[in-house]
């Protein structure tokens, strides 16, 4: 009775094809760093399975016989389309021309989008890139496919996710020029006692400073809540408020304004975030890797550090 061909692996065909091209059991086995016995095992249930000898011993050699000769012509061609197939895809940005969405908020769009942009439309021309909110829900953005990538701060650990950090930011607080406190360095106590405007993103994001305060037992004086970082500094100037955001933030939003430390001693992380579905996608490749070496390089004069693993 022959042998199921659904035992017949690549393995298996690999040690047909060395025996094949050597013409010795004992040199195939040496090739393919085996003993003799495992290729005289192999090709034993090869001649099960297809029903020939295969090879033939004459004259102190080893002879293929015809049914050999077209399993192995059929072989190579197979193991060849196999390696093909296991092989990353060409990938050239330059004729790449689908849609790619990355969702962020107000930070990322100031602080990193603008490079990406500028980039993309140089290096992958016809692509079609889309920015969209965020909304401190952005990961289930990522799991409906709305969004291809997202940029900012993340802290879940669902398995569904890999992550990228680019770099962390630390908090530090706007004032009027004028405030009473905007001439030294804010004490915890001295910043629980000021008036503030709560940066709220719309009621999906808590801030990393408001949930230490929280860890420590301490509450905020919150005299106004905005959606958004936007026009802060309007807000601040000429008042008795204070605002507290990421350094970097701080240097576009902060205009006119006195910026010290933050006392709440935390910070955020900006990360790249993506999902299973697109962690081999060889466009998806490229553009998280081009975010992260553009980053890399803008932030290594101030930040040389950052920059970690990529995680699940």
């Amino acid at each position: 009775m022959p042998g199921d061909p659904l035992e017949v692996d690549f393995r298996a065909l690999q040690v047909l094809v060395w025996v094949h091209q050597l013409r010795s059991f004992t040199r195939a086995a040496e090739e393919l760093g085996v003993n003799q016995s495992a290729v005289s095992y192999t090709i034993n249930k090869l001649r099960d399975v297809f029903q020939d000898p295969l090879f033939v011993r004459q004259a102190r050699r080893l002879h293929p016989t015809q049914r050999c000769e077209d399993i192995v012509h059929q072989a190579k061609r197979l193991t060849a389309e196999f390696r093909q197939l296991v092989a990353p895809p060409d990938f050239d940005p330059k004729t790449a021309a689908q849609t790619f969405t990355i969702a962020c908020n107000f930070y990322e769009r100031v602080l990193i989008i603008p490079e990406i942009v500028h980039f993309l439309k140089r290096e992958a021309p016809n692509l079609d890139l889309e920015i969209i909110d965020a909304s401190g829900i952005g990961h289930e953005r990522l799991l409906r496919n709305e969004a291809d990538l997202l940029l900012g701060p993340f802290e879940r650990s669902d398995p569904h996710f890999y992550r990228r950090d680019l770099y962390q930011d630390r908090y530090v607080c706007l004032l009027d020029p004028e405030h009473p406190k905007a001439g030294a360095a804010l004490s915890l106590d001295d910043y629980l006692d000021l008036d503030h405007v709560l940066v709220t993103y719309g009621g999906q994001w808590r801030s990393r400073y408001i949930i230490e305060l929280e860890r420590m037992n301490k509450d905020l004086k919150v005299a106004l809540r905005v959606p958004s970082p936007a026009g802060l500094e309007r807000l601040v100037a000429g008042s008795n408020l204070v605002a507290t955001v990421p350094e970097r933030l701080s240097r576009s939003v902060a205009d006119g304004l006195h910026v010290v430390p933050c006392p709440v001693e935390t910070s955020v992380t900006i990360s790249l975030v993506w999902t299973t579905l697109n962690h081999r996608a060889p466009l998806h490749m490229w553009v998280r890797d081009m975010v992260y070496r553009l980053n890399t390089r803008a932030r290594k004069a101030d930040d040389p550090s950052s920059g970690l693993g990529i995680s699940r």
